[in-house]
């Protein structure tokens, strides 16, 4: 049977869209981290600095973990994370797929994320992966521990500042060699700090500035259980974390830690705001704004929570594959 004019060019259209999917054309899909997550507001910051705004590309609030398998499904375009350096879950990745690219951020972009947020220019050096042919420009930030003024009594904050530092070449995960006194401080400017901890840091030889926070959580009445807030199982948070807990159990009496995976900073600190959590893993950004009351917090600021100890510097790192053609956020415009 002969085709119509209109059959012949229905066909033609749909051959072009074809070609133009392929060659990259739509939406591309970007995992930016589950919901009420710093990643997932950092990434809104650095897709914004691009022009990039949220009906311009499909949005994927995954953790790290399933957002990688995403990408090396070939579900996911682009994946945004705020991780350790090296990630082992980009290292996975590579593993995987084989064809792993890190975008840098440009020069105007890093300028208007450090304008609106804590966010730092950050380089990435090209040894930091085995895929890496040239250092990656991008932003980080510092994870801290947070915790609940109404549940860690001043000598438990001191246990846990302590063993955080002294213990920490007893956990084997990469980012513990961070723990040391010399970064012990680092992503509290700013936040109030944990009487505690104040003591411990004092005692080593720190100077510490920060306003104290006040204390209302008794030894006398310290309860047994505590729960860690972390994140996602695929990124750096949960896993650290749940060692963290197990030498705080080990050289602490008396108490017992559990980490929990949460959705990490946000969640972490909300729920530590409304007793639901005793110790959070936050970006030092989220707890600026928590304390303040303002992005997430507006209006309502969190005014239990006290920085405890730094455990590493958090750096985002922004991954492809080399098959999506893609080579910064501005070929997405």
């Amino acid at each position: 049977m002969k085709k119509t004019r209109l059959q012949s060019f229905v066909l033609v259209l749909l051959g072009a869209l074809l070609v133009l999917s392929a060659c990259g054309g739509g939406k591309k899909n970007i995992a930016i981290g589950p919901p009420a997550s710093e990643t997932n507001n950092v990434s809104k910051i650095i897709l914004g600095a691009y022009g990039i705004e949220d009906g311009d590309y499909k949005a994927f609030q995954e953790g790290f973990g399933a957002a990688a398998d995403g990408v090396q499904d070939g579900n996911i375009d682009i994946s945004i994370g705020i991780l350790g350096l090296p990630a082992a879950s980009i290292e996975s990745l590579q593993a995987s797929a084989g064809d792993v690219k890190m975008l840098s951020l440009s020069d105007d972009a890093i300028k208007k994320i450090e304008e609106q947020s804590g966010y730092k220019r950050f380089t990435i050096p090209k040894e930091s992966y085995d895929f890496l042919t040239e250092d990656v420009e991008t932003v980080t930030a510092y994870a801290i521990l947070m915790g609940n003024t109404d549940t860690i009594d001043e000598e438990l904050g001191y246990e846990l500042a302590k063993s955080m530092i002294e213990n920490a070449s007893e956990n084997t995960h990469a980012q513990a060699k961070q723990m040391i006194l010399e970064n012990a401080l680092n992503g509290a400017e700013g936040l109030l700090i944990h009487p505690g901890a104040k003591k411990y840091y004092e005692e080593q030889g720190l100077t510490v500035e920060n306003e104290v926070a006040t204390v209302s959580a008794d030894k006398g009445d310290r309860k047994a259980e505590f729960t860690l807030g972390t994140g996602s199982q695929g990124g750096t948070y949960y896993p650290l974390g749940g060692e963290m807990a197990n030498l705080w159990n080990k050289y602490i009496e008396g108490i017992n830690v559990t980490n929990m995976e949460t959705g990490a900073s946000v969640e972490n600190l909300s729920s530590i705001s409304k007793g639901q959590m005793d110790l959070g893993m936050t970006v030092h950004v989220p707890a600026l704004n928590a304390l303040n009351g303002k992005a997430d917090f507006e209006g309502n600021p969190v005014t239990n929570a006290a920085f405890i100890g730094h455990i590493y510097p958090e750096v985002v790192q922004i991954v492809t594959r080399e098959k999506t053609e893609i080579s910064s956020f501005d070929d997405l415009k």
